[in-house]
């Protein structure tokens, strides 16, 4: 489905982005694996699982080359797409996976621990994005695919950080839809749900409830479950979808709704604070979103 297509993946050295990389690369796509193989919290450098990933896709006889710059640099940004012109001659996709996390309370959340999250996922996002629409304009194509979060979409504790970073995108991903579709460019988001690294570190579970349910929910919401959906948005069979964001858990996929008006209130001579407390508490009350984590609105198992 992607024969004779380049991507980028970033974040591509473990987890989704790795399965995405491989899966890009099975379907005849080459593939910049971009990770500079830090730890979750975006410490430290290791330049193996960029590279390890990049043999695999080679021993499996795809075409594969590794990238190891940061995508929260504005100018690393452009060398990583710049890397897949030089060494493929094109650039088809671009797939913003990278990530890291540094969770916390919102009342103890330092600026630093703010910074890091928003540069990596948010600003990654952009630069990565804007690096590769000069290309995707020329050539009148181009798929982008961002890996969004329930964190932002639905709620999650500890994650003010991530959860805004991973909203931003999805603002982001529509944006892009619009302003890049006049040159047949498409933007879309994933929100998945795979027992990696970084799911597995999520606050919210007492050490005896992950270890009771984490064998089982990596068997049921593996990395590798995510990629098809990835792949099948960043080949031309997706022509007409963009501006969307879809889920992946397990072997389920969805599509989310995104915010519109649900419910409306008029008076003829306007509001004030007292008639507005007066009438819109009791007529929205059942409309109003709760105050849900994930795991309380998705209350089925996966399979």
């Amino acid at each position: 489905m992607l024969a004779g297509k380049v991507a980028v993946v970033t974040g591509a050295g473990r987890g989704i982005g790795r399965e995405i990389a491989l899966g890009m690369a099975a379907e005849g796509a080459a593939v910049i694996v971009n990770d500079i193989g830090a730890a979750l919290d975006g410490q430290g450098a290791d330049a193996s699982p960029a590279q390890q990933a990049v043999d695999d896709i080679h021993a499996a006889g795809g075409q594969a080359a590794a990238s190891y710059d940061s995508v929260a640099d504005w100018d690393a940004a452009q060398r990583i797409v710049q890397s897949a012109v030089d060494t493929f001659g094109r650039i088809d996709i671009v797939v913003n996976s990278a990530g890291i996390l540094r969770d916390a309370i919102f009342h103890k959340m330092e600026p630093a621990e703010w910074d890091a999250v928003l540069k990596v996922h948010l600003y990654g996002a952009f630069h990565m994005s804007r690096a590769a629409a000069p290309h995707f304009r020329a050539q009148g194509s181009g798929s982008y695919v961002h890996m969004v979060s329930t964190s932002g979409l639905i709620g999650s504790i500890g994650q003010a950080n991530y959860a805004a970073a991973k909203l931003g995108i999805a603002g982001l991903s529509r944006s892009l839809a619009m302003d890049m579709s006049r040159f047949g460019v498409r933007s879309n988001c994933i929100a998945p749900h795979a027992f990696s690294r970084m799911i597995e570190s999520v606050p919210g579970a007492s050490p005896e409830e992950k270890a009771a349910n984490l064998e089982k929910r990596r068997k049921q919401t593996r990395a590798d479950q995510i990629a098809p959906l990835a792949v099948f948005l960043a080949s031309d069979a997706a022509a007409g979808v963009s501006g969307q964001i879809f889920g992946a858990r397990g072997n389920e996929v969805y599509l989310y709704s995104q915010p519109r008006p649900i419910r409306t209130l008029h008076r003829g001579d306007g509001w004030t604070p007292e008639s507005l407390a007066a009438q819109l508490p009791a007529a929205w009350k059942s409309s109003l979103t709760p105050l849900e984590r994930t795991r309380d609105v998705f209350g089925w198992e996966a399979i």
